[in-house]
């Protein structure tokens, strides 16, 4: 879709509370979106139900601090490329099939997990559950499906908070449901149940809806195996920006040689296998992209790559520093304010609860206030601000005062993310799955980096760097163009019929009654 200078008007505060309306309704799009968020909400739950047990696993299994470390690592080592793969997977066969096979998929390293009795056997369930953290891409192309441009921040911000709230969900009602089991095998139980529930949701979710609304076309890239971009420029740019995804597999094995639990040896091999990837990645961009580098797309069908570029930075500073602070924030309230390990973990969760609102706040604001290029700009500002102030806590703060500015901080953290991926579905409509991919990937590899800084500064400066990394993504927001229609009333398509030049319609959205319930 092109894009225009002009910034069309946000919605108004009754539209908006018409929205608010709608999210308690169960019907048309709403459906799609409530269906939708569940299953993301079973992924993270799947994704994130190692970390209420590691001390007991580790205790049972007799592991060291290091292969903790390492098996957390291994949570999200496949995380980053599979957002990747996972996107054009989702682009190529649309998302209630992907985020289908996702879901059932779920069960097959969550069961290895949780009847695994060696420490490889950890190893290789939690490096395929890692596969399971990518499911979060698939729903965001579905819902922008089903909203209109004017509400899809709003939409796609709950759909990203409440799920996003499954991480905090595992952490409190997976020990219960371990202790009603009992003994030694009460974690094993917890986990596999996680694994079958996300299975019988996933065929559930299968019959229960549609790609798309009735009468509107899903529309499919005409190329696989890269992110397709429409000018020269654009694929040496994809190139560069795609070396992190890469780059962040060699740091997680460098990290788990830290350890002592990687051989030098195997190190180098790791270096190797990476440069190898790289090498064939790279290929891939060029190779999948020819048309843009001999500029054989028409005016009309290109797009501004460096919004993607753009919104890949802000979402490495927004969700990476949300997955580097939750992992370590229970420590630093114990450490800090020696809170007892129970406490201080609920103290902590008050960032992660945050999710429920802050996000689907940052994309109703940017529904609302007419540019969201301003609305992220403005967002990321607060979220330096806030990173700013939790550097400055300390034992001689209440521990009252603390938690508040942790909130105050973490809402624009979140309502960032949600500011971000209110503009992601509208940059390019055809390849939104592969863009919202690598987006989210970004968040992972910033997640990896900022816990990496962590391991030699103090948390006071850790704050501080994430801070500073904000400052680079506000500046690169300028460079963000708004795309069209950000504020229109129909739901977009991008057609792009092989062999003719793609031509950018708009499907009028649907009246609920016109919907009917979606079905396989």
């Amino acid at each position: 879709m092109s894009t225009t200078s002009e910034t069309p008007p946000g919605s108004s505060p009754k539209e908006a509370a018409t929205r608010l309306k709608g999210l308690w309704s169960f019907e048309g799009k709403y459906r799609t979106l409530h269906l939708t968020w569940f299953a993301f909400f079973l992924s993270f739950v799947v994704w994130f139900n190692f970390a209420p047990f590691s001390k007991t696993i580790g205790e049972q299994l007799d592991l060291t601090s290091g292969q903790l470390g390492t098996l957390a690592l291994c949570n999200v080592a496949l995380t980053v490329p599979a957002r990747i793969l996972i996107g054009m997977a989702l682009d190529r066969f649309g998302p209630r099939r992907v985020y289908t096979a996702i879901l059932v998929y779920a069960a097959i390293p969550c069961l290895l997990f949780a009847t695994a009795d060696t420490f490889s056997m950890l190893v290789v369930s939690r490096l395929l559950l890692g596969i399971v953290g990518a499911g979060f891409v698939v729903g965001i192309r579905m819902v922008s499906e089903w909203f209109p441009p004017r509400e899809v921040g709003m939409a796609e911000g709950v759909y990203g908070g409440w799920g996003n709230f499954g991480s905090a969900a595992a952490a409190f009602s997976l020990p219960v449901i371990a202790s009603w089991v009992g003994g030694d095998e009460g974690w094993r139980w917890a986990i596999g149940v996680t694994g079958v529930v996300a299975a019988i949701y996933g065929v559930i979710y299968y019959f229960s809806v549609r790609d798309t609304p009735e009468g509107v076309t899903y529309v499919r890239p005409r190329r696989q195996g890269a992110l397709e971009v429409t000018n020269r420029g654009a694929v040496f740019g994809l190139a560069l920006l795609s070396l992190p995804f890469t780059g962040v597999l060699a740091l997680i094995a460098w990290r788990v040689w830290r350890v002592d639990v990687l051989s030098t040896t195997g190190l180098w091999i790791c270096f190797g296998l990476v440069l190898g990837l790289t090498v064939f990645q790279t290929r891939q961009v060029f190779t999948v992209n020819r048309a843009a580098l001999n500029n054989e797309y028409e005016p009309s069908d290109t797009y501004p790559f460096r919004s993607v570029a753009v919104l890949c930075v802000a979402y490495f500073c927004t969700f990476g520093s949300e997955l580097a602070v939750v992992s370590m924030l229970p420590t630093f309230f114990a450490e800090t304010w020696d809170l007892d390990p129970r406490w201080a973990g609920w103290t902590a969760s008050a960032f992660a609860w945050m999710n429920l609102a802050a996000r689907p706040s940052g994309g109703l604001l940017s529904d609302l206030l007419g540019s969201r290029r301003r609305t992220l700009r403005t967002l990321l500002l607060g979220l330096i601000v806030g990173y700013v102030g939790m550097s400055l806590l300390s034992s001689a703060w209440p521990v009252a005062i603390a938690v508040v500015v942790c909130m105050c901080c973490s809402f624009f953290v979140q309502s960032g993310e949600g500011a971000v991926y209110a503009i992601v579905p509208l940059v390019k409509k055809r390849v939104s799955g592969q863009i919202s991919g690598m987006a989210g990937a970004y968040g992972n590899v910033g997640a990896v980096v900022f816990l990496t800084a962590l391991l030699y500064v103090t948390p006071s400066q850790f704050f501080l760097i994430i801070a500073g990394a904000s400052i680079v993504a506000v500046v690169s927001s300028r460079f963000l163009v708004e795309p069209t229609d950000s504020f229109g009333d129909q739901l977009l398509t991008d057609e792009a019929p092989v062999g003719g030049v793609p031509v950018a319609t708009a499907e009028t959205e649907p009246t609920p009654a016109a919907v009917p319930s979606p079905t396989a």
